[in-house]
């Protein structure tokens, strides 16, 4: 498993999107399902699958949180990998653009050679790239940030305090805005990459008024492998004491985890409905996780 897996809120639709996207994207696949009863959104299907390689997972848990520009998915597409790359990025516009809605239409723009932000037919946010020659390869996908409103002017900041929180992690490039770009600062990130772990991870500032920001529908998922590493990322990203419930935390900048361990995935790949429940029952009461608690729980 992907130390940091994307998570996708959706109020009914996780299986149907899963299962379109798994249609569409490259190196995709449904990897597994599984339903959470009882719950106070009632049951809630829940799907783990693969874009381009990149692990994600979804839930239908009710009309809680939407989907909004502020996370959205880069994929490049590498002419020196795949001689096809341009026919393969215009496909996936196309499947993407039936029910969705195209935030930049795709062309070519003086960043990129061939470039498209559309918004599906869930809400969910991605853009299409096609890799102009470049030394190192870019990863295939990646979540990319947005900070805007009173976190703008703060994704080098943040990429800084993710990289000394997650081991194994790297910085890859910066790219700033000059002068003449307003509302954008010049010197803050017109764009950003870092590696957390295995997962690729952009960042970017936006000062213009677009009404949005982080929120519940796209969070982090963290696994860890004992209560000392929950501790740890615990300690550091909850910082908004009401966010906090079942895992889930809010971090300085408004962006939403969750701290789980590993287990939780084991007992829900089970397919043992007994012991999924008697999980389920347990971790509802809790805020940060007690590994111990849902250890006893998993034993029954």
């Amino acid at each position: 498993m992907s130390l940091i897996t994307p998570h996708l809120w959706f109020d009914t639709q996780a299986i149907e999107a899963a299962r379109f996207y798994c249609s569409v994207m490259p190196d995709a696949r449904i990897t597994h399902r599984s339903v959470l009863r009882a719950t106070p959104s009632g049951d809630c299907d829940i799907a783990s699958f693969e874009l381009a390689g990149l692990p994600f997972k979804a839930i239908s848990a009710g009309p809680y949180f939407t989907f909004n520009p502020s996370v959205s998915f880069l994929l490049n597409f590498d002419p020196q990998r795949d001689a096809h790359a341009r026919d393969r990025l215009d496909t996936l516009w196309s499947a993407l653009a039936d029910g969705g809605e195209a935030l930049m239409p795709l062309d070519a723009y003086p960043f990129r050679p061939r470039y498209g932000w559309i918004r599906d037919r869930y809400g969910l946010s991605w853009q299409l790239n096609l890799c102009a020659p470049s030394g190192r390869p870019p990863p295939p996908i990646l979540p990319l940030l947005m900070f805007t409103g009173e976190h703008c002017g703060k994704a080098e900041e943040a990429g800084i305090f993710y990289r000394g929180l997650f081991e194994g992690s790297q910085a890859g490039q910066t790219v700033r805005y000059p002068a003449g770009m307003a509302p954008d600062r010049e010197g803050t990130l017109m764009y950003s990459d870092f590696r957390l772990g295995d997962t690729w991870i952009g960042a970017m500032d936006s000062a213009h008024d677009h009404g949005f920001g982080f929120n519940e529908a796209v969070s982090f998922l963290v696994a860890c492998r004992d209560q000392a590493g929950i501790d740890r990322y615990w300690s550091q990203l909850s910082t908004v004491p009401q966010a906090e419930q079942c895992g889930w935390c809010k971090d300085r900048y408004g962006l939403s985890w969750q701290i789980t361990p590993m287990l939780l995935d084991e007992v829900m790949r089970s397919n043992d409905e007994q012991r999924i429940a008697r999980v389920t029952r347990a971790f509802l009461k809790m805020k940060k996780f007690d590994v111990a608690a849902l250890e006893v729980a998993a034993r029954g």
